[in-house]
């Protein structure tokens, strides 16, 4: 199993529905690579609907777009979601046959369309379910010794560590990665790291064989590595301290070596290298097919174009793109 070979604390990316897909992980594969890459969450029920329902065709169905990858980004990880073990079965034989490496079961995700199926962290309510849905998944996957892994919250409307984390590990899914926010806290609250000792502590009690990865508020990997030596867990998640600075993950192999030498991963990158990647994000984009709607460019438009005099009024005349060629334009324009 990949995972048990990583160095640790390894670093991985948090997936992120619009943000990390293709276009995004190609750039991140070329800046500087985690250690396991993530897609965007992909519903298992969709899944099954369009292929074998609809008989659409692979080409032109958007969620086999979103479990489109390259080879420059293994280990590469699909997480999957619903709230129907049969459902769960099929998605992950699917994402084993892909060639995935692992398979990520989203138990944490607080959207409401996602909850209303009772999926994502509505599984913290039905914690039977929950581990019939890992059963499931463990089932399908054998044949292929593909891991299954879980990515939660520390509770639903407050921490319940003592009570749900258990009742996961006891399913021992490869790896456990804990989101330390509630499902009520969203992301309107820091992340509580003081709650990761917590869970490193009932995982050593109940089944030390589980990985566990802290998730919230990382903007680096040496603040990574430091949360991770503090809490004792295995590896660190980074999600919004991606944006805009796709070379986060460049210092993961500095941090490794003897020499306390390291590089600074806070996007040390000048203003012309990050609107650079903005445009070579944006060429990325424009090759995923079926095509994707520009606009979803625009939450890394914000976070490219930030912190310079005049980003403000570059930033309002790139929101009015239609097209990669706009944007570069634009740009060139500007510099």
């Amino acid at each position: 199993m990949f995972w048990n070979n990583l160095p640790k604390p390894f670093f991985v990316m948090a997936p992120m529905k619009d943000v990390t897909d293709a276009a995004f992980r190609t750039l991140i594969a070329k800046c500087g690579k985690p250690d396991v890459f993530w897609t965007e969450f992909v519903s298992a029920d969709g899944l099954y609907h369009t292929r074998e329902i609809q008989k659409m065709s692979d080409e032109i169905n958007p969620l086999m777009r979103d479990l489109a990858f390259s080879e420059d980004e293994h280990p590469i990880v699909a997480q999957i979601f619903s709230n129907k073990p049969e459902m769960i079965a099929y998605a992950t034989k699917l994402v084993a046959e892909l060639g995935f490496d692992g398979v990520d079961l989203n138990m944490g995700c607080p959207d409401k369309a996602i909850e209303k199926q009772g999926a994502g962290a509505a599984l913290m309510k039905n914690p039977k379910l929950a581990v019939e849905i890992i059963r499931a998944a463990k089932e399908a996957s054998a044949s292929w010794r593909t891991p299954v892994s879980v990515k939660t919250r520390v509770g639903y409307n407050k921490e319940s560590l003592e009570e749900w984390l258990p009742i996961l590990l006891e399913a021992t899914p490869a790896v456990i990665t804990i989101h330390l926010r509630t499902r009520k806290e969203m992301s309107l609250v820091p992340a509580n790291w003081e709650l990761m000792k917590k869970a490193v502590e009932i995982r050593n009690r109940i089944n030390p064989e589980v990985l566990l990865i802290g998730n919230g508020d990382v903007e680096s990997v040496e603040e990574g590595r430091r949360l991770a030596l503090e809490t004792g867990c295995d590896g660190v998640m980074i999600g919004r301290g991606m944006f805009g600075n796709p070379w986060i993950f460049q210092g993961i192999s500095g941090l490794r070596k003897p020499s306390a030498d390291w590089g600074l991963t806070k996007s040390p990158h000048g203003l012309q290298e990050k609107l650079d990647a903005l445009v070579e994000l944006a060429h990325n984009f424009e090759k995923i097919h079926p095509p994707k709607h520009f606009a979803i460019l625009k939450k890394h438009i914000k976070a490219f174009v930030t912190g310079f005099d005049g980003a403000a009024d570059l930033r309002a005349e790139l929101m009015g793109a239609e097209n990669t060629s706009d944007l570069e334009k634009t740009i060139r324009l500007y510099t």
